[in-house]
């Protein structure tokens, strides 16, 4: 699923070269000679030195240009691992000395069918050679929200957000694509991208770390599910690792606002139904009472029909009765209406937002169908796209309907096995983060994902026995090798009005390097979510702790709040048979 993350976007500089004709042609450097490097199943399409500060990304419009980069190496190559496949990567490598001497694969949002280069440029900019993959996807013409779609239907929105003009099928009948996207495009960017590295610095990479929030985080628990040896340490945030599920939370979402005209949360609403959960929640759960989003929103009960319209009250200003249905049935999330099942966790309290930027409820209600269907039209073919069909995004039925997906998707696609076994003894660490108001991808999943783990250590015991205090041995067996931090107050993956900026990367090379293992990391809110001017800090807690304000001092100031286990609060968990 999508990230959306702010690039390091400084003024677009134009470069003008003039070569006169009968010329030399240009020395050939230790980045130019790897065009002819020779690696399995890989093509190597360009390999060409950086030697500017600035890299502008290809096919922006208008031209998005990156900044404050070192020079260096960038390669583009080709991964064909079957007759089918068509798997884009990019490794760039810092030059002049810059190297760490660390290799950084990282991941990308949604069905990507790109190359995310801020990512690129982030791990450079520290000093790693880094790799990204368009996941194999981009030949099918997907993009991150749409890999599969009935077309725009003229709704600007929709195009906006990439949903072509015609319909698409996007991966159906393409079963080795598919495996490319689940697994396989990671793992081999990770091989050859450190071959790649390994022959421009004549030397192999001593550490291997890997980074990814939403569909990078579902690459990240793929790789330390099964490719245990490719990397030392793992940073997956808000990972999308149980993806035929959430696709299907997020066909509900889309019907639940479509189920009548009356049942939309028109514009606004979402910002006063958050304003009516702070009011009754904030506070309570260990942040400060003047906090803008909550520090566990697990601890709130609101129900939304205390804005219930009332005499002469109206919307937008208050809720019709089948708007407070559509809160409702979201804060619940998908259920099997044939046995009551959970499907996959519901919406947070505290997560609902007018951006749709941020992906959820208010994006999908506006969309002519939903975002990130596209899944299943790679099971049921162009059919999906058609109302009139038996099985479509309209009337897809949550009970009849899943089995057909999970039995084509789910062993390619969902990243849930809880055994990390062979990660952990060959010294691997897994840190995981997750926005507490993500509308995306309910914050509940990484929480279940954790829990998981822990019941691994715990031999069947109940998670409320999980957290009677530090000296608990499953918790100290689960946080030896992998740990969580939830995010107050951030939508998915960035952005929110929390703390939303923080360096995770560097307390995970710290652990796997140094073996300390972080209890807090400072997360700063930007005025405006732009640098330099600060907001606010505050501690990010290793789960089960919160922040708890310690009762004096600003709480804009993180060194004012401590971090404390919480108690086991409730937690959704989907039925056995849809995952952890």
């Amino acid at each position: 699923m999508k990230r959306h993350r702010h690039l390091l976007v400084g003024a677009t500089t134009a470069l003008l070269a003039c070569v006169a004709l009968g010329s030399s042609p240009a020395m050939a450097t230790p980045c130019t000679n790897l065009g002819s490097l020779q690696l399995q199943h890989a093509v190597i399409n360009s390999a060409q030195d950086n030697d500017t500060t600035t890299f502008v990304v290809p096919g922006s419009s208008p031209p998005t240009t990156i900044t404050n980069l070192p020079r260096f190496c960038r390669v583009i190559a080709t991964l064909v691992p079957s007759s089918d496949s068509n798997i884009k990567i990019e490794v760039w490598l810092p030059k002049d000395g810059k190297w760490n001497g660390r290799f950084l694969g990282t991941g990308g949002g949604g069905f990507q069918g790109v190359i995310t280069y801020n990512e690129l440029a982030i791990g450079i900019q520290a000093g790693f050679a880094s790799a990204n993959s368009d996941l194999g996807t981009g030949s099918s013409g997907c993009n991150p929200l749409f890999c599969g779609s009935a077309g725009n239907m003229g709704n600007a929105l929709a195009a906006a957000f990439g949903d072509p003009l015609a319909p698409s099928t996007g991966l159906f009948g393409h079963p080795e694509r598919i495996k490319d996207f689940g697994y396989r495009a990671i793992h081999l960017m990770t091989i050859q991208g450190k071959e790649i590295a390994n022959a421009f610095y004549g030397q192999r990479s001593q550490r291997a770390y890997f980074a990814g929030c939403s569909t990078g985080g579902q690459n990240a628990l793929m790789e330390a599910q099964r490719f245990p040896n490719d990397y030392d340490g793992i940073l997956a945030g808000a990972p999308a690792f149980n993806r035929t599920h959430l696709h299907i939370a997020a066909i509900y979402a889309w019907q639940n606002a479509h189920a009548s005209p009356g049942r939309f949360i028109q514009a606004g609403q979402f910002t006063l139904i958050n304003q009516a959960v702070l009011k009754q929640c904030v506070g309570q759960d260990g942040g400060a009472s003047t906090d803008q989003f909550l520090t566990d929103p697990r601890d709130c009960k609101f129900d939304p029909k205390a804005l219930l319209c009332t005499g002469g009250q109206v919307p937008p200003a208050c809720l019709t009765a089948d708007q407070v249905t559509t809160m409702q049935k979201s804060y619940i999330g998908p259920i099997d209406p044939a046995n009551g099942q959970l499907i996959s966790p519901g919406l947070e309290r505290g997560s609902e937002t007018d951006n749709i930027l941020a992906l959820g409820p208010a994006l999908q209600e506006r969309l002519p169908e939903p975002a990130f269907d596209g899944l299943f039209y790679w099971v049921f073919g162009p059919s999906f796209g058609y109302p009139s069909s038996s099985v479509n995004f309209t009337n897809f039925d949550f009970h009849h309907d899943i089995d057909k997906v999970d039995d084509q998707l789910a062993a390619v696609l969902n990243a849930n096995s809880t055994d990390l076994g062979e990660f952990r003894a060959h010294g691997g660490k897994l840190l995981m983060y997750h926005g507490w108001a993500d509308p995306l991808i309910s914050s509940q999943n990484s929480i279940n994902y954790f829990l998981a783990l822990l019941g691994n250590e715990g031999h069947g015991f109940q998670p409320a026995g999980f957290f009677d205090g530090p000296g608990n041995p499953a918790l100290q067996r689960t946080q030896s090798y992998a740990r969580l931090f939830m995010v107050p107050g951030m939508l998915h993956c960035s952005g929110g009005p929390g703390p939303n900026t923080f360096d995770a990367l560097t307390p995970l090379v710290k652990w796997v390097e140094g073996g300390v293992a972080p209890e807090t990391i400072l997360a700063t809110k930007f005025v405006d979510d732009t640098p330099p001017a600060v907001q606010m800090t505050r501690p990010l807690c290793v789960f089960p702790k919160v922040a708890k304000y310690n009762g004096s001092g600003s709480t804009s100031i993180a060194t004012n709040f401590t971090c404390v286990t919480d108690e086991a609060d409730f937690n959704q968990k989907p039925a056995p048979k849809y995952g952890p």
